[in-house]
Formats: structure tokens, sequence, C-alpha cells
């Protein structure tokens, strides 16, 4: 067994890493502690670690050094969600450990996980164990311990997955919630998701994409097909008689597996074939079973994507590149009516995402870069988000950004309110984050899960109630919760109410609703919004 990892090998637990948690991403996601639709750790996992290990993965650099710089450089572009973020960092310390080397033995990559570890704390302002972290720190200083007793990487990393998994275990016993839910860690459980894939890699087991996973291929872009992404590959192969027989319909079924847009065409002992994949190394390994390649080539989609939304947002403002801006607000929304709302309020840019959609650091980044702006103000909305956001503020130089810690759409109008073009960015900043703690922030959705939490009995397809980040009622009927959430959120000092309704619920429920907190609150100013919002009946709220 070998006792050291080449880049060669790295690549392949890369990609069977990424796969394995890809087809896992369901179960991560329905870990999520609370008990609504929209757990997304899964699917931020799988999309940040993706985008990193398929461009590394077909990468023709053979130095593991150069080989997890190049992922931690991908990972923290494409990181989506704390989750992801957290990830990266994992990564992008284990970069740090193994910089300057072409291969990585035992012992440095007992370093480098540790490494790691360290990066990854520094990067979390108020690191929670119980968590993702835990689980890497504790399996880390576990390896750091006994890796002198290991002789193959094979038994070294069997040893990580296994402690991983101790510690994974754990979770619930460090952090109250996840006991009261029932449920281990969901960003630990990705974690060990990814590293059973590179032990598969290392034992020269297969990691196949199962079919319903996340989509591997999803655009930093919204809006656009997934075969229009990755990279389109095309290329002749002569047929040898000395290698394995050639089929047609065979070879064509296993191009299925890996992409699609998918042409074949044999003529004698030439076959042409083009395929869109995120994988086109696999593609080509399978093709020289057969012969020896007569021309090649491959072109990554997703770049010229970018291009051309490039020049078509150059081409829709002109004046852009010319004139720079003072000022600059993104905000990330869900639903065409809440975008509708926030540009009336005065955000120069939406990026549409929210709870079931994280945006990237590198979404945040082109946003940014867009505004043509000197400063620029980021309303995440979500707590999910906001780390993302402050990686991508860590990454530019040349403008000045401040991401105001908004953890609901409430808590985003809210601050939005206050934007002031002949203020200062700093001023601003101070008071929108003052703003945001007088907000009280409600959602109605249902429950997907049989559970109790804060001694609030929940039934699975119930409505709850959430008021901030604590569920306070779960009730059969929908307005019937939507009414017991406001009775705990409207107090005599309540002056304005915004009730946002969501897809699958009607104008004349919200209005009723109204209706009922104008009882209760005769003094209050009501106003109901179309939101069309996905997963939540209503966002509340109450100032």
């Amino acid at each position: 067994m070998a006792n050291q990892i080449t880049g060669h090998a790295f690549k392949k637990m890369l990609v069977a890493g990424a796969r394995n948690l890809a087809n896992h991403s369901d179960i991560v996601d329905k870990l999520n502690v609370f008990p609504v639709p929209d757990g997304d750790t899964g699917k931020n996992m799988t999309m940040t670690f993706t985008a990193g290990a398929t461009k590394v993965g077909t990468s023709q650099e053979q130095s593991i050094g150069v080989l997890t710089k190049q992922l931690s450089r991908e990972l923290l572009m494409g990181a989506r969600g704390n989750s992801g973020v957290i990830l990266s960092q994992l990564f992008r310390g284990f970069a740090t450990g193994l910089d300057g080397l072409e291969v990585a033995t035992i012992e440095d990559l007992a370093k480098a996980l540790d490494s790691g570890v360290k990066t990854a704390y520094k990067a979390v302002m108020k690191p929670v164990e119980g968590t993702i972290l835990t689980v890497a720190r504790q399996s880390a200083a576990a390896t750091l311990e006994r890796y002198e007793e290991m002789t193959d990487v094979v038994a070294f990393y069997e040893f990580v997955v296994e402690e991983m998994k101790k510690s994974l275990a754990g979770t619930p016993d460090l952090l109250p919630v996840l006991k009261e839910a029932g449920v281990i860690d969901s960003g630990g459980q990705g974690l060990v998701y990814v590293y059973e894939g590179f032990l598969k890699a290392l034992k020269g087991e297969e990691v196949q994409l199962e079919a319903q996973t996340v989509d591997m291929s999803t655009s930093h872009d919204l809006g656009f097909e997934s075969d229009e992404f990755g990279y389109c590959t095309e290329f002749i192969v002569r047929l040898d008689e000395e290698r394995p027989a050639f089929n047609e319909a065979m070879f064509r079924q296993k191009l299925g597996e890996l992409g699609d847009s998918i042409v074949v065409v044999q003529d004698e002992d030439i076959v042409k074939v083009h395929v869109h994949t995120l994988t086109p190394g696999d593609a080509l390994n399978m093709a020289q079973r057969h012969g020896e390649f007569v021309s090649l080539k491959i072109e990554n989609m997703t770049e010229q994507h970018n291009e051309v939304i490039g020049k078509l947002r150059h081409e829709e403002t002109p004046a852009a590149a010319d004139t720079i801006k003072e000022f600059g607000v993104i905000a990330v929304v869900s639903g065409a009516g809440v975008k509708t709302l926030f540009e009336a309020a005065g955000a120069h840019d939406i990026i549409e995402g929210g709870q079931t959609m994280n945006p990237s650091t590198e979404d945040f980044i082109k946003a940014i870069e867009a505004l043509n702006a000197k400063n620029v103000i980021i309303l995440p909305n979500n707590s999910n988000i906001i780390m993302a956001a402050n990686q991508a503020k860590d990454v530019v130089s040349d403008v000045n950004v401040a991401v105001i810690p908004t953890k609901t759409i409430p808590q985003g109008y809210a601050a939005l309110a206050l934007y002031n073009g002949n203020s200062t960015l700093s001023q601003m900043e101070k008071e929108m984050t003052l703003v945001i703690a007088g907000v009280k922030s409600g959602a109605v959705t249902y429950a997907v899960r049989d559970t109790t939490m804060n001694g609030v009995e929940i039934k699975k397809d119930d409505f709850i109630g959430i008021l901030d980040k604590d569920i306070v009622v779960s009730l059969a009927d929908r307005t019937q919760a939507a009414e017991a959430l406001l009775v705990n959120m409207l107090d005599e000092d309540s002056e304005l109410v915004t009730l946002i309704y969501g897809e699958g619920t009607t104008e004349e429920e919200a209005t009723k609703l109204a209706e009922f907190v104008e009882e209760k609150c005769p003094d209050a100013e009501v106003s109901v919004v179309q939101g069309d919002q996905p997963v939540y009946s209503y966002i509340i709220a109450v100032e």
C-alpha cells in the first residue's frame, strides 16, 4: 500500500468525494434542526465542493501543493451557506499545510488536517461546538496523535473517517438543539460523506453519481438550463483492434451517465464523440480504452457563458464602465413580489436566493463588480448567507463593502429604509445595524416531520409559526397558525405591520389576516404585500 498521496490520486479523491456527497445530499438536508422544508446544508456543501472538485479534478497539474491551492481558490469562490464557507476554510487551511509539496506523506496529511481546523475556527466569529467544526477538530486532533502508527494512506483515511463518525455521533451531546430535534449535525455528516468518498477512491472503488441527486452543474447565474454549462468535449478516436472491443450503444449509454448533448458516430475504425460534461477526463479515459485520439477539443462553457453575461451587462449599461457610483445596495431575496418590494425601496441589485438557494461568494463578487460603485452595502437577509457575503467582502480590494447582518427579509427591508445616498458608508452601517435589532420577524411554513421544539409539539404537515429563531406555534390550519404567531408578535408598541404572503396563499386570506391585526392593534399601520416567495406562506414584520 502507498504511504503517500500523489496529485493524480488526489484528483480522483476529489471527484469521488464530490459524488459521494451529492449522492447523500438529501440525507444531509433532512438533518435540518428545524422541521421546515428548507433544509439546504446538503445542497450548499455539494455545490461548494463540486465547484472545486470539477475544476481541479480535470487539471493537468500533478503537484499536490498546487492542486490543493487551486482547490482552495475554487471552494472559496463557490462557497454557499455557512456550511459551504466553513468547508472552504477547512480546505484552505489544508492547502496551506501542503504548500510547496509534490506529494503528501501521512505526516503531511495529518498536519494539513490540523491546519485546516485552525483556519476554519479563525474564520468563524463565534465557533459553536457540536457542528462541522467539532467533527473536523476532534478527528484532526486524534489523527495528529496517532498518524505515526499508520503505514499506508488507506489506513490513515480509514482512521480519519472513523474518528469523524465518532465525533458526529457525539454532536447532540454538545449542542442541545440537536438532541431536542433528534438529529446529528448536518454539516458534520456532509464532511463525513466527503471523506468516505476520498477513502473509496483510495481503495480503488468507483463512485458513480446516482439519479435524483443535487444538480451538480448548477450555475452561479440563475435561470439557465444545466446543459448549458460544464465542458463541451469533442474528440475523434481511431479504434485499436488489440484493445477492448468498441460497442457504440454501450459507449453512448455510459456517456449518458457523465453528461448530455451526446453524439457518438462510428465509421469503421473511427469514432467521433461530442458530450457536455462536468468530468471530461472520465469521457476521455473511457474512449482511450478502445484506441488513440486523432483530435481533441475541450471548451469550458461556464466560462464562455460568464463572458457573454458580462458583455451583455456592459451592453445594457454602456455608461457603467465610465461612471463610478458613490453607493450601491445589494439585497438577497426570493419571490417576484419581494424583489419588487426591495427594488422600489432602493435596492440597486437583487441576488435571487434565500434559505433554499444560498448565493455563493462568487455571486456576491460579481454583483459588487457589476454595480461599479465605490461603496457597497450588502443585505443578506438570511443567517446562512452572511458568511458568504463577508467572504466576498474580504476578497474584493477596490470597493468598500459593508455587510449588514440582516437575518430575515423584515430586517433587510427595515435596514434598506435607512439608505441615504448623502450619508457615509460607516454611518449607514451603524444605523442599519441598530435598526434591525428592533424588528420582530415572523414566518409561517409547514413541518416536514414530527418533533418537539421549545415545548411546542409539532406534527408533520402542520403549519408552524416562527418568531425570529423560535418555533412558537404548530397548528393544522394555516390562518390559525398565522394568527397565533401574530399574537406572540404584537404589543401596544407595535406601529407598523407588514404581511408578505407567498406561493399558495391567497390575497383573500392575507386580507383577512390584516383585519385580524387591525382588531388587535387598531393604531398600527398594516400593509399587505404579494411576495410570491416559496416555502413560506407568510413573512411578517412588526416594528
